[in-house]
């Protein structure tokens, strides 16, 4: 169904697809170690059955009607404390190519792709394996709901629901690729600071106060930003600056 890519320099130059799986990231980490995909393959699946969010939550997908898939990285360029670069460079991508087709995309720390008022539109999971202090590969699990227009989570849309319009999967599925490889390379040549504010910009409830809960105790607060580390900054109403890691902190708008 999905063909090798022609508009890319080494995204989808290998691209496998499944009618049906259980999780693109688990499969593609089992075809890493098996050496049957190098870095720039696609595993992609029509119909993922156990796909895997943050927080160890099941991503739905209606069969035939989205887009998951794992690519293979070997972001070898990158100091392993640096990790979460490789994730702001990949919801940077997503982002833009959404931004064709919708006005507003903001970012959801670390790496849920909302549409405000509207909902959850897609989400990114980045498995890295290291040996030592160096990358042997990441790979990065990219989920976007194209054109299923039902969801048993009411806080989930696509972009067919949102548009109201159905879209080619392929074409989509090269456009895409297309904007994740040109971010993944200007990542590469070096353009760290720009990546970082890209991502910051279009950071969810970034400089607004918002509740949110920690160790099962509520707050309010802002969000300042990131630390290098990827873990997120909270400004307390007492003018403290917080940090949180992924499974401290939940958000409760």
């Amino acid at each position: 169904m999905y063909k090798i890519l022609a508009n890319t320099i080494f995204l989808g130059k290998d691209v496998h697809f499944l009618p049906d799986c259980h999780s693109t990231n688990d499969i593609a980490l089992q075809m890493v170690r098996l050496r049957q995909v190098s870095e720039g393959s696609i595993i992609i699946c029509g119909h993922q059955t156990k796909g895997k969010g943050q927080r160890g939550n099941v991503w739905e997908s209606e069969a035939g009607k989205n887009l998951t898939f794992s690519l293979v990285l070997k972001p070898d360029f990158l100091d392993i404390t640096d990790q979460f670069l490789l994730n702001m460079s990949i919801a940077n991508g997503v982002r833009i190519f959404l931004e064709d087709y919708l006005p507003v995309v903001k970012v959801k720390w670390p790496n849920d792709i909302l549409i405000p008022g509207e909902g959850k539109i897609g989400g990114i999971l980045i498995e890295n394996t290291f040996s030592g202090n160096s990358w042997e590969h990441a790979i990065v699990g990219v989920g976007l709901n194209i054109n299923q227009k039902s969801f048993f989570n009411s806080k989930a849309t696509s972009l067919a629901k949102i548009t109201e319009n159905i879209f080619d999967l392929n074409e989509l599925f090269r456009v895409l690729i297309t904007r994740i490889e040109q971010s993944y390379l200007s990542l590469k040549r070096g353009k760290e600071k720009e990546i970082k504010n890209a991502y910051l910009t279009h950071l969810y409830l970034r400089d607004q106060r918002a509740p949110f809960e920690s160790r099962g105790e509520k707050f309010w607060g802002e969000i300042t930003g990131i630390d290098s580390f990827g873990k997120l900054n909270i400004r307390l109403d007492s003018g403290e600056i917080q940090t949180f890691d992924l499974k401290e902190v939940m958000f409760l708008e």
